[in-house]
């Protein structure tokens, strides 16, 4: 039934904590080993988790395991012969064998089960689907019979786990007992409306169903039809029982699955005696403890299993994680019963020590339940709903949370103190609770004292092992992630001493070979991969080869390497690391220090020195691609080595002027010559630049003196920041700018001052700035420099872009500056092309390109290069025009709509006039005169956007900038907060004639004008007399503009104005309906004659919609506008449609909906039956006469409304009538439907084969949904079994 339900979900934390944090240089990683808990956890194929749980319990079930082992080669056969033609091998049980053996005796985390599902004949898909435990639970069985047909261990599953149910009526007129006897695998218990397993089975075995009344049974005794009753009872019993609880369930009503989450407590312990047949017997014959519960995690579409099994044979190590609250607790009890004598003084606002002292101070020590409250309140003056509920709960949760203090006596009608139990004398125990103590701690009772011997739980979530406790499992006993399958085993059943802590106990000698020579096999690996892992790559530099300079330590030659490469385990200790690099330098004479080092730009530096010659390599930091140092630990070539993160060296550049006397550049010891063009004069200056190295912990100072400057020498930083005529060279025009240090950085280190590798820095003397190289503003140097790169590149296009060819486009460099003008820029270039032959008084302007080619407006041509924000090396456009002043603006500007890229026109303007001057040089330009025109902007997705409305403002002023483009638009200037809507007109699409709606008779709109449009309601082919239900036909009469403070009343009579309307005649307004379109839909109608567009929250650009009345029309605001139809009897199809306004303001159930349509059609509300039709879905739904339900918060009666979900009444909603009296049908779905639904089938198969969705004119309006996540189909669940007879 649930398929796919328990989709996986994924699960954190399976990782191995082995894996984390290395690097695996090559090859496979082998499986990690167990973990403390010494136990093999099985891997997810991706959706087994459920095998998973199923498998782990049958492991942990000794006497499956054992009668599984039992059963040897000779009758199961061998799996190296499974594909000899006519070998019979039984692949299942021997899969299952080996499986086994490999989860007791193979030392690594987890085990896969990938051969087991190939036995199973599943495939790869199989794997990812995951299904229920209990349906692979009685699969399994029934595969594991059908393999074993012919062998001795054929009947064992029929043996311990199969029992009998013996079915029972009797007839209580002659008292004949009718029985019927059934085998069963599981029992499947009843979860909901049960609080414990105990009153599930109460209610399965011990109470009876009565046959009376209307439902009575047939006795063959009396052969008549007789008052009976039936029941049922365990006849045989099995040694194992396993229970599933009916968790997941269908609800019909709303057509949905769901899980039941709510509290379902079973025992450790249980006695079945009563729910037997035979109740003679000792109770050891009935007595079973648990010793496994599969937890279901998640939801009805998704989840992930787990089991909790309690280690019968002591395999494991249990070793639980610390009860953080329980000692402290109990602790805290401790004291408050030690010194509740002595200590008068309570604290009241613990409720933990109120209820201690009340039940210590009891003569009985034990206090009865209906008390409890009494005596609270006498202790403390107030309530404990008053004191405590708010932050603790009920008095009863709070007991049961704090089970390790307070025990339940007396058949649970008194509690006690655990740490001081009832006094045997005053409080004889009760036949129960004689029995609840002689039996192990249940989960209402789970803080014994210690667990005992055997008891000991853990948590196997698929390849993860943990050690829990008991009380933990009745965390189970509710919510998302709760207990699903129970297994129970006969307290008579018990384990012989040599199996304990024992896994080869039973197991095949075959088996056991095969485990050790598959953990010798890993344990190759593992040593294998660790000695792989383990090998770390160390780059050793030796003193003798390096010298110091420039603040770090640098090779003595540059043609030979100063390194050596050396492979070493890190799982070695540094002492040994030392004597192989001793080894390897026999030459070597005196002490050894080995210090791990760093290749920086500047050279190579040294940091901490490795003194600890037992610790190991990792232990020492050391890590693959280290560099270690190898020196005497004192000096280099007799100087002494800085070390340490703060000398860590900083490598900078050395800017300098430099009067060169030739023309070519320099480069001596790293010196590079920065110049001017080769072609300058003797004596020109440029920028020599050289690399230097300095300790990071030296001061800006001591650098000037290391380089040989000065104390009147100034220091420069490369200036990253600042205005456009301050940005580094090429970013503005050939200048660079360079900020001073003051004063007090000379005092200040390198670190510091933040600077690091690669930094610039400029060193000038005074006299410098008597240079024009150099100028000083403030604490800003800027530098200009002749060079060989400072040009341009022009691109000369006669048309502007347009339609050019590629030869008419020529292009040439400009040699230019950042202090060169653009006018000089563009004669230059004008001359070069040869442009002064060109007809006399043409006009060019230079005009920069943007990223994708377009042309950007032209630049001023009074700037220098580096004012008009021109880059040098990058290309402008020489085009036909004039260039703008500084003062002024260039303008693109189109009429009517917005222009397509390259079709505007341009205007060069003032910035300083206004609106109404720009517009009129606009008109004189394309040759257009009068006063209805008006300027409006572009908006973001380059529309027609706001006008600009203060006509006497600047340009400037309404920031308008440089190439911005403005739209003439025709029509006066609208006042300011008015509203331009478009109108549209309703027609009846089933008539043809000049009296539809409005009696239209304009017949000269296009078909670009008409258009259909699905409404909020019906798209049925039966047609409304109003347009509101059906396929509506839309015809555009016009725009309107008008105030958002006009009403609704002004907005009718303005649309009865436009030209297309003007044949209209209505009484009054009121005779009109106007609605909002949405997407090309009826939306909603405007509601409220005297409301203002404002607050009908209307906006500029809305569409409405006019539809005329036959009759005044003054909607409500809770009014709501159904169009309503009655099926026709016996007929898949409807009468024509009516409206009706229901008033939903006092009552918006579905019973005020129907008692509305039973007045309008005369009819009782009993006898008629609703539904809403969903024409996206071609699909009714029904509106049932729902019973009020009772939220759980507020314990208030919730009023159910059809204006809210599930349904959400609107406007133009059709509803079906269906008259029972005379109609018997009760669906709704006409043939039209079924052909909607049919097309929608259509539509979602072409989609899944990514075909294209049909055209609009076949489907109707289709919901945008959200996409929801897939579900896997649905895959029943199988096991391939041979044919062993």
């Amino acid at each position: 039934m649930f398929g796919n339900l328990f989709e996986e979900e994924e699960e954190d934390g399976f990782t191995s904590a082995s894996s984390r944090g290395r690097v695996v240089k090559g090859g496979d990683e082998p499986p990690p080993s167990r973990g403390r808990s010494n136990l093999c956890g099985i891997k997810n194929q991706g959706g087994t988790c459920y095998l998973n749980s199923l498998l782990q319990t049958l492991l942990f079930t000794p006497e499956f395991r054992e009668e599984l082992f039992n059963l040897g080669p000779e009758e199961l056969g061998r799996l190296e012969d499974k594909e000899k033609p006519g070998a019979k091998v039984r692949v299942i049980p021997l899969e299952l064998q080996r499986l086994f053996a490999t989860l007791l005796l193979v030392d690594q985390q987890s085990a896969s089960t990938a051969n087991l599902t190939d036995s199973f004949g599943w495939n790869s898909s199989e794997g990812t689907n995951q299904h229920d435990v209990q349906e692979l639970n009685r699969i399994l069985f029934s595969a594991l019979e059908h393999s074993l047909v012919d062998t001795t261990g054929s009947t064992f599953i029929h043996r311990l786990y199969h029992g009998t149910i013996v079915n029972s009526i009797l007839c209580k007129e002659c008292g004949n007992v009718s029985q019927r006897q059934e085998d069963f695998l599981d029992l499947t218990v009843c979860v909901c409306g049960m609080s414990s397993l105990e009153d599930a089975l109460w209610s399965m075995f011990v109470e009876e169903e009565l046959f009376e009344g209307n439902n009575l049974y047939r006795c063959a005794q009396c052969d008549r039809l007789v008052t009976a009753a039936k029941s049922a009872k365990l006849r045989k019993l099995p040694p194992f029982m396993t229970i599933s609880l009916l968790r997941f369930s269908f609800d019909f009503a709303k057509c949905e699955r769901y899980k039941e989450t709510g509290r379902y407590s079973f025992p450790f312990t249980i006695n079945l005696q009563p729910f037997c047949e035979q109740i003679d017997g000792e109770d050891s014959d009935y007595s079973y403890e648990l010793f496994s519960v599969i937890i279901h995690k998640g939801g009805c579409y998704g989840g992930h299993y787990h089991v909790y099994i309690r280690d019968i044979d002591q395999l494991g190590q249990w070793e639980p994680q610390e009860e953080e609250c329980k000692p402290k607790t109990q602790k805290k009890v401790k004291e408050e019963v030690k010194k509740e004598a002595s200590e008068p003084k309570l604290q009241e606002d613990d409720p933990l020590s109120v209820l201690t002292a009340i039940i210590a101070q009891e003569p009985s020590k034990s206090v009865l339940l209906d008390q409890l409250g009494q005596k609270l309140m006498d202790k403390i003056g107030s309530s404990w709903s008053k004191k405590f509920r708010k932050h603790y709960g009920p008095i009863g949760k709070f007991l049961q949370s704090h089970s390790d203090v307070f025990m339940l006596v007396s058949n649970g009608t008194r509690v006690a103190l655990k740490a001081n139990p009832p006094s045997p004398v005053t409080e004889p125990p009760g036949p129960a609770e004689q029995t609840t103590n002689s039996d192990p701690p249940t989960p209402s009772d789970p803080g014994a004292a210690g667990q005992e011997q055997g008891s000991h739980w853990f948590d196997l979530n698929d390849s993860t092992v943990t050690s829990i406790r008991e009380s933990d499992i009745e965390k189970q006993f509710q919510g998302k992630e709760s207990a699903y399958m129970l297994f129970y085993r006969k307290t008579q059943l018990h384990r012989p001493s040599e199996a304990l802590n024992n896994p080869q106990y039973k197991v095949p000698l075959h088996l056991i070979q095969m485990a050790q020579e598959e953990n010798i096999k890993l344990q190759q690996m593992r040593e294998k991969f660790e000695a792989t892992n383990n090998t770390v790559e160390l780059r050793l530099h030796l003193a003798p080869n390096y010298r110091l300079q420039n603040g770090a330590l640098q090779p003595i030659s540059h043609e030979q390497s100063g390194s050596t490469a050396l492979s070493f385990d890190r799982r070695k200790t540094v002492g040994e690391l030392r004597l192989a690099i001793y080894q390897m330098q026999e030459l070597w004479e005196g002490d050894m220090a080995l210090t791990v080092a760093k290749s920086l730009p500047a050279g190579l530096h040294l940091y901490n020195t490795v003194t600890d010659d037992s610790v190991s390599l990792y232990s020492a930091g050391i890590h693959t691609n280290s560099e270690l140092f190898v020196w005497n630990g004192r000096e280099v070539c007799g100087a002494t080595v800085p070390s340490g993160a703060e000398w860590e060296p900083v490598l900078l550049t050395v800017v300098r002027p430099l009067l060169r006397e030739d023309g070519d550049p320099e480069v001596e010891d790293g010196v590079v010559c920065e110049d001017g063009r080769g072609d300058f004069e003797n004596g020109e200056q440029g920028l020599k630049r050289e690399a230097r190295g300095f300790a990071g912990a030296v001061t800006l100072g001591e650098v000037r003196e290391a380089l040989g400057e000065p104390k009147e020498s100034l220091l420069c930083q490369e200036h990253k920041g600042g205005k456009r005529g301050e940005l580094g060279a090429g970013e503005g025009g050939g200048a660079s700018g360079w900020k001073l240090f003051p004063p007090d950085d000379m005092q200040r280190t390198l670190k510091e001052l933040s600077l690091k590798d690669g930094d610039a820095l400029l060193v000038l003397e005074p006299q410098s700035f008597d240079s024009s190289m150099f100028t000083l503003n403030g604490d800003i140097v800027t530098v200009t420099t002749p060079s060989d790169c400072r040009w341009l590149q022009v691109e000369f296009q006669p048309h502007g872009g347009r339609g050019e060819e590629e030869g008419e486009r020529r292009k040439i460099k400009v040699p230019a500056t950042g202090n060169m003008l653009l006018c000089e820029v563009k004669q230059r270039a004008i001359e070069e092309l040869q442009l002064q032959e060109q007809p006399p008084g043409a006009q060019y302007c230079l005009r920069q390109v943007d990223c994708t080619g377009k042309l950007l407006p032209p630049v001023c041509e009074e700037l220098s290069v580096r004012d008009a924000g021109v880059r040098l090396m990058t290309t402008l456009t020489l085009c036909p025009g004039n260039a703008p002043k500084a003062s002024q603006l260039f303008l693109h500007f189109s009429v009517g709509t917005a222009p397509s890229a390259g079709m505007e026109m341009d205007i060069i303007v003032e910035n300083t006039c206004t609106v109404k001057e720009c517009l009129k040089v606009m008109l004189d330009a394309v040759g257009l005169d009068g006063n209805c025109w008006h300027l409006r902007r572009l908006d973001w997705c380059e529309e027609v956007g706001e006008p600009l409305m203060d006509e006497d403002a600047s340009l400037s002023e309404l920031k308008i900038s440089n190439g911005e483009t403005l739209i003439v638009t025709e029509g006066q200037l609208p006042p300011k907060g008015f509203l331009k809507l478009s109108v549209w007109l309703c027609l009846d699409p089933r008539s043809s004639s000049t009296e539809a709606c409005f009696n239209h008779t304009d017949n000269g709109h296009t078909e670009e004008q008409m258009l259909e449009v699905a409404p909020a309601g019906e798209t049925h082919s039966q047609s409304p007399p109003l347009c509101a239900g059906n396929m509506a036909e839309l015809r555009s009469v016009g725009q309107v503009e008008i105030s958002d403070e006009a009403t609704l009343e002004d907005l009718k009579t303005q649309v009865l104005t436009l030209p297309a309307l003007q044949d209209v005649c209505v009484p009054t307004t009121a005779f009109m309906r106007v609605w909002q379109l949405e997407g090309r839909r009826l939306a909603r109608i405007l509601r409220g004659q005297q409301l203002t567009l404002r607050k009908l929250k209307l906006t500029s650009g809305t569409d409405v919609c006019v539809q005329r009345l036959l009759k005044e029309e003054d909607l409500g605001p809770k009014e709501v506008l159904l169009n309503v139809k009655m099926g026709v009897p016996g007929e898949r199809c409807y009468y024509p449609p009516e409206e009706l306004a229901w008033d939903a303001s006092r009552d918006s159930s579905p019973r005020s909906l129907r008692t509305c349509l039973a007045a309008m059609y005369g009819l009782s509300p009993d006898s008629i039956l609703l539904a809403k039709h969903q024409p996206d879905k071609h699909t009714w739904e029904e509106i049932s006469n729902w019973s009020q339900q009772v939220s759980k918060k507020k314990k208030k009666k919730k009023a159910e409304s059809l204006l809210g979900a599930p349904f959400h009444l609107k406007d133009g909603d059709t509803i079906g009538i269906k008259n029972l009296l005379i109609d018997n049908n009760r669906d709704f779905v006409t043939l039209e439907d079924e052909q909607g639904q049919q097309r929608l089938r259509e539509q979602a198969e072409q989609r899944r084969k990514g075909g294209q969705a049909a055209g609009a004119d076949d489907v109707g309006p289709q919901k945008k949904t959200g996409q929801t996540k897939s579900r896997k189909p649905e895959v029943a669940l199988s096991i391939n079994v041979g044919v062993f007879r």
